[in-house]
């Protein structure tokens, strides 16, 4: 990730022209050597001496020899709860890059797998649909005719044909990504009102949602059917977010009233062990996991950490102190696993170095401190 300088007097179209097949389909920003102009858009071919750019001024045609350097990210999608917008943070500089009207109260989000669309719940009936290569709504979706759904997380599956959200008054709607529209919904039952987190198993084949009043609803994608619902005991565990390891086996649960972490074996849906975060982690609120299924990270919302726990031994490998009045929320783990992204209503953004488990820096500016709530990061696989 990040940005590549171009070598003054070198052959331009050689190793940047390879970077950039490589790259094909992404989202970049290229700076113009003679005129230091930016162009950002979404790579749509590269020939022999140009790179075809497509992006909000439409389709553009650059010659490899006038660039500079290539910026690709990845970028960071934030969701400013009482702004109404979304910022843009290019992680390859940690800047702000883009600011993109929404609805009202913007709160989850979750970007495809291909990087080209962002999903993002209002905490409503209302879901904006982004895109990446403009960074503007393309549409929006509506799950309901009354109101009544409230929509929290949102997921999506791996081949990127449908997102699930989880909704307050105990349903899952399903939305196929094709069309951006509402496939059906799914009741969890009285056991699945408050469902607040949502995760996908790599294969695609189940969604768990978190349900505050004390359970984890386990639905079967093939059907789109309740499949069973695990108690965590006792009831008042609080449960606000749930992540799935990459190989699909364990899912963690932020319990914020007991502030603790349940793990779920996926294979028989139940519960293994309730890992406790003591008194450094109090009020346990969102979670993510490393790619290499190593750790997990859950933002603590009334002390202002981060707990880091080992998935081998389900233990508290350390907690993160992010400094005075900060009140982490969102989190998100950037592809090549080295950084986490925290959002902090009071603060903004926060960029945590996983290596060493530190704060790289000071807290980010947004742009507009209103309540930064979710972050999702795209995905990179240069």
């Amino acid at each position: 990730m990040g940005i590549k300088p171009i070598k003054p007097g070198s052959i331009c179209f050689q190793d940047l022209r390879m970077t950039l097949q490589e790259l094909e389909g992404q989202f970049i920003s290229v700076r113009l050597s003679e005129s230091c102009e930016i162009i950002q858009g979404r790579i749509f071919r590269v020939d022999e001496g140009k790179l075809i750019l497509v992006g909000v001024f439409g389709t553009r045609i650059i010659p490899i020899c006038s660039i500079s350097s290539i910026d690709y990210g990845p970028f960071a999608y934030a969701t400013n709860f009482s702004d109404n917008t979304v910022t843009v943070i290019n992680t390859a500089t940690n800047t702000v890059f883009d600011l993109i009207p929404v609805e009202t109260s913007p709160f989850f989000l979750a970007i495809t797998p291909d990087g080209s669309r962002a999903y993002v719940t209002h905490f409503s009936d209302i879901i904006s649909v982004i895109s990446t290569v403009t960074n503007t709504v393309l549409t929006t979706i509506s799950l309901s005719d009354d109101g009544s759904l409230n929509s929290n997380g949102i997921a999506i599956s791996p081949d990127g044909l449908r997102a699930y959200t989880a909704n307050l008054n105990g349903t899952v709607s399903v939305i196929n990504t094709a069309t951006n529209t509402l496939l059906t919904t799914i009741s969890l039952g009285s056991d699945g009102v408050g469902a607040f987190g949502i995760a996908v198993t790599p294969d695609g084949s189940r969604v768990y949602t978190a349900n505050f009043l004390g359970t984890v609803s386990v639905i079967d994608t093939a059907t789109n059917t309740l499949l069973t619902t695990i108690s965590l005991t006792p009831l008042d565990f609080g449960p606000l977010d749930i992540a799935i390891t990459p190989d699909g086996s364990l899912a963690y649960t932020t319990n914020f009233s007991d502030n603790s972490v349940s793990v779920i074996n996926t294979d028989t849906n139940t519960v293994l062990t309730t890992i406790s975060l003591f008194s450094d982690g109090i009020g346990p609120d969102r979670v993510a996991i490393t790619p290499d299924g190593s750790r997990v990270y859950t933002t603590n919302d009334l002390n202002s950490t981060v707990s880091v726990i080992s998935t081998v031994t389900n233990t508290v490998l350390t907690t993160i102190f992010l400094g005075e009045k900060v009140f982490p929320e969102g989190i998100a783990i950037t592809p090549d696993g080295s950084r986490a992204y925290i959002t902090s209503g009071e603060k903004g953004l926060i960029v945590i170095n996983t290596a060493t488990n530190t704060v790289i820096g000071s807290p980010i500016d947004l742009g507009n401190m209103f309540g930064p709530t979710a972050i999702a990061i795209t995905p990179f696989t240069l």
